[in-house]
């Protein structure tokens, strides 16, 4: 079995006086000092864009060169927004295979090192097909919209009905302290948020943003603070360009990934969900994936108070990729570690009352990669 036995989370924002490396560094010493100062037989470094926006490749020895980790093995994953996810699974199975005892999983991401929207987008484009899509002038937010448009159309919902995701996330991020945006939104604040690409707002997506967020993962049941068991996981992948798929508000991966990690399971039932999303109609098509409501009505769930915290279906209750923030390639770490926090009871401000269990999903790209991780605490 593998256990989570420590965390370090940076606050997500704008990080303009540390590197790259420096943001991978401080999350790592953070995690390590929590799981005891316990040394490490491998590095994972989860990131997605650090070769584009950064210059910079090799990152497995480029940040255990920093921690001064000479002779670690090392290595990074990358699988867009789910990079982080991917690499756990990974140190999953180092672990499960005998070759380490325990394994540092890193993510980190350093969007301000591109100062202009140009060229973030330029950057999120590459978790896109660069060939069929970016070529073309498509970027991650007009693919979102044109996920909205269909969803509109399909369900014949109003646009309003899409900012009950967002004031939640907003309104639980509040009392997260690791959280980008602690502050409440309301209908109006939605309604008057400019446009990026229509019909999505700048309320319906995330900000670029620095993070870096680590755990540690161990053979044993070793956590001085407390320890959560990885129970299950999955992964699946879809085509990743939305015109060569079925349907655009279908994400085949999430649910493959999702029947992939309970069939190895009985009767796990999640206390709460921490869900991966980039958008809020994505925010929506997944909790539809994941059989928590129908399609087309998710909105009711975050509408009516169940997906609160205090109701019974809690998701997010750090804010989402909208409100804590989406530093793409640690995006996946940050839900582990969260996850982990909320299952040893140290999730202060934001703690889901009595939580044991979690669903963790992570989604890389526009659903084209998905990882369910089934977590709980012991």
């Amino acid at each position: 079995m593998t256990y989570i036995i420590g965390t370090g989370i940076l606050k997500v924002g704008d990080h303009w006086e540390k590197s790259l490396r420096n943001l991978a560094a401080e999350a790592s010493i953070l995690a390590i000092e929590d799981a005891g100062g316990v040394s490490v037989d491998y590095v994972i470094v989860a990131n997605s864009l650090s070769g584009v926006v950064n210059g910079q490749e090799n990152l497995g020895s480029y940040v255990v060169s920093r921690l001064n980790l000479k002779g670690v093995p090392a290595l990074k994953v990358e699988a867009a927004n789910a990079s982080g996810a991917a690499a756990a699974i990974v140190a999953n199975s180092l672990i499960k295979s005998g070759d380490a005892k325990r394994v540092l999983v890193i993510g980190v991401e350093k969007m301000t090192d591109y100062t202009s929207l140009e060229d973030s987008n330029a950057a999120l484009s590459t978790l896109m097909d660069s060939e069929y899509e970016a070529f073309h002038g498509a970027t991650l937010d007009s693919l979102h919209a044109l996920l909205m448009r269909e969803y509109l159309r399909k369900y014949q919902v109003k646009r309003e009905d899409f900012s009950y995701f967002p004031i939640l996330m907003h309104e639980n991020a509040v009392d997260t302290p690791h959280a980008q945006y602690r502050f409440k939104i309301d209908l109006d604040a939605y309604i008057s948020s400019p446009l990026v690409a229509e019909p999505i707002s700048m309320m319906d997506v995330p900000s670029p943003s620095d993070g870096a967020a680590a755990i540690v993962l161990s053979e044993k049941n070793e956590g001085p603070n407390g320890s959560v068991k990885i129970s299950s996981f999955g992964q699946a992948t879809d085509r990743i360009s939305l015109y060569d798929r079925k349907s655009l508000l279908e994400m085949p991966s999430i649910r493959m990934a999702f029947n992939r990690a309970v069939s190895k399971l009985n009767n796990f039932k999640p206390d709460f969900y921490i869900i991966g999303e980039y958008s809020s109609v994505m925010g929506y098509i997944a909790t539809e994936e994941l059989g928590l409501a129908e399609r087309g009505k998710a909105y009711k769930l975050f509408m009516d108070g169940e997906a609160k915290r205090s109701g019974p279906t809690p998701i997010n209750p750090e804010g989402g990729s909208k409100a804590r923030g989406d530093p793409i390639g640690a995006t996946g770490v940050y839900q582990l570690a969260e996850a982990y926090l909320q299952l040893t009871g140290r999730a202060q401000g934001w703690q889901v009352n009595g939580a044991r269990r979690a669903l963790v999903l992570s989604i890389g790209g526009v659903g084209c990669n998905s990882v369910v991780h089934l977590v709980e605490g012991v």
